[in-house]
C-alpha cells in the first residue's frame, strides 16, 4: 500500500546535479536519469519503488524514463508510476521530464506493435491513461519497423505533438541512415526529432562504429544533426558493476535467469579478466566498477544521459556519485580502450 508519509522534496535537490542540454533543443537533461525498465513492476514491492523514486527527485534526477511494456506485467511500471506521481510527486509534475515509448509488443492481435500510426496512437493513450498524465515530456518509437512507412510512423509522432499529448518526440534503436530520415520527415512536419535512445557501454560499442551499409556512426549523425542521445544498458545489464566479478551469478541476479537479456554464458574468462582489468581502473580512481563505467559514457558531449535502473536506494546512490569523480584522462582512456571490447559478455 501506499506510505501515508507526505513528501516534500529537499530544497537543495538541484545543488550537485549535473544537467546537459539535448543536442540543439532548449531541454536539460539530468546527467543520470532514472529508468524504470526493471524494478518497477509488480514483483517489486511498492514502497521500495517509492523510496527509490523519492530518493532520485531529491538527489536531481528530474527524468523517469519508460515504456508502455515495460513490468513485469507489460503495464505495470506505467501504473505504479501513475500512483507513486499522485501520492507523491504531482506537485512537482513541471520539474519532471517524463518519457515513454511504443514499438514492441504490449497486447494481443496485429495492432499490438510496430510503427503503425493506430498503434503508436492508442499506445500513447493508453499510457497516459495508466500514468494519469495529459501529456508526457517525450514520446519515442521504440524500434525501427520496416514493414510500415516510414512518413506514416513519423506522421503519428507529429501528431502526437500536434495533438499536445507529447512536447517532443525522439526514436530508439534506429540506424545511422534511419536516424537520418526520421529527422528529415520530422521536419517537412514542422517537428524536430529531439532524441534517440540507444544501448551504448564499454561492452557494446556500436554507437562509435559504422555498421555494415552505414556511412557513419551514431554518434556521428546525432552530433551533425543536433539530435540529443540518452543511453540505456551503460552497466551492460550489470555486467559492468562488481556482482560479477567473482565469476558466479548470485541468486536473483539477471545472469542468475532474472533478465532474458543476460545469462550466467555471459560469465566466461574472456569477461571476467576484462571486467577485472576494468575494476583496477576503477579503484585506481577511487571509483567502482559501475561509476566508472558511467563516466565513461558521459565522456562524450554527444551523451546527453545516461540511463540507470535501481533496485535500492544505495545502488541509486552509488551511481549519482560517479558524476563527482574527475574527468577520464588520456592515460586513463588509453587504459580502459584495451579491455572495454565490444561484444564482451554476449
Amino acid at each position: 500500500m501506499p506510505s501515508l508519509d507526505p513528501y516534500r522534496a529537499a530544497d537543495d535537490r538541484y545543488a550537485t546535479m549535473t544537467y546537459r542540454r539535448t543536442g540543439r533543443s532548449g531541454l536539460d537533461l539530468p546527467a543520470l536519469s532514472l529508468g524504470l525498465w526493471h524494478n518497477f513492476g509488480d514483483t517489486t514491492p511498492f514502497g521500495t519503488q517509492r523510496d527509490i523514486l523519492r530518493r532520485a527527485f531529491d538527489l536531481g534526477v528530474t527524468h523517469i524514463d519508460l515504456a508502455n511494456n515495460y513490468g513485469p506485467r507489460p503495464g505495470a511500471a506505467e501504473e505504479n508510476f501513475g500512483r507513486h506521481l499522485a501520492a507523491d510527486l504531482r506537485p512537482y509534475r513541471d520539474e519532471l521530464v517524463i518519457s515513454t515509448k511504443a514499438g514492441y509488443d504490449m497486447w494481443s492481435g496485429p495492432y499490438q506493435d510496430g510503427g503503425s500510426r493506430k498503434y503508436l496512437l492508442q499506445s500513447l493513450d493508453a499510457s497516459l491513461t495508466r500514468m494519469g498524465l495529459d501529456h508526457v515530456d517525450v514520446f519515442y518509437h521504440h524500434r525501427p519497423d520496416p514493414s510500415t512507412p516510414i512518413e506514416e510512423t513519423m506522421g503519428a509522432l507529429a501528431h502526437a505533438v500536434s495533438s499536445g499529448k507529447a512536447l517532443y518526440v525522439g526514436v530508439s534503436n534506429y540506424s545511422p541512415t534511419q536516424t537520418r530520415e526520421a529527422h528529415a520527415v520530422l521536419a517537412e512536419m514542422g517537428v524536430r526529432l529531439l532524441i534517440h535512445q540507444p544501448s551504448y557501454s564499454m561492452f557494446n560499442r556500436h554507437v562509435e562504429n559504422v555498421g555494415e551499409g552505414q556511412r557513419e556512426s551514431l554518434l556521428d549523425a546525432v552530433g551533425d544533426l543536433g539530435v540529443g542521445m540518452i543511453v540505456f544498458s551503460p552497466l551492460a545489464q550489470g555486467l559492468l558493476t562488481g556482482k560479477y566479478l567473482g565469476g558466479d551469478a548470485p541468486a536473483g541476479s539477471r545472469a542468475a535467469g532474472a533478465s532474458p537479456f543476460l545469462s550466467d554464458r555471459s560469465l566466461s574468462q574472456t569477461y571476467l579478466a576484462r571486467a577485472r582489468a576494468l575494476n583496477e581502473v576503477a579503484a585506481s580512481r577511487g571509483q567502482s566498477l559501475a561509476q566508472l563505467a558511467l563516466s565513461w559514457v558521459l565522456r562524450d558531449d554527444r551523451v546527453t544521459s545516461a540511463l540507470i535502473g535501481a533496485s535500492s536506494v544505495a545502488q541509486l546512490e552509488d551511481n549519482v556519485a560517479a558524476l563527482s569523480a574527475p574527468p577520464l584522462t588520456d592515460a586513463e582512456l588509453a587504459a580502459i580502450d584495451e579491455h572495454a571490447v565490444d561484444g564482451t559478455g554476449r
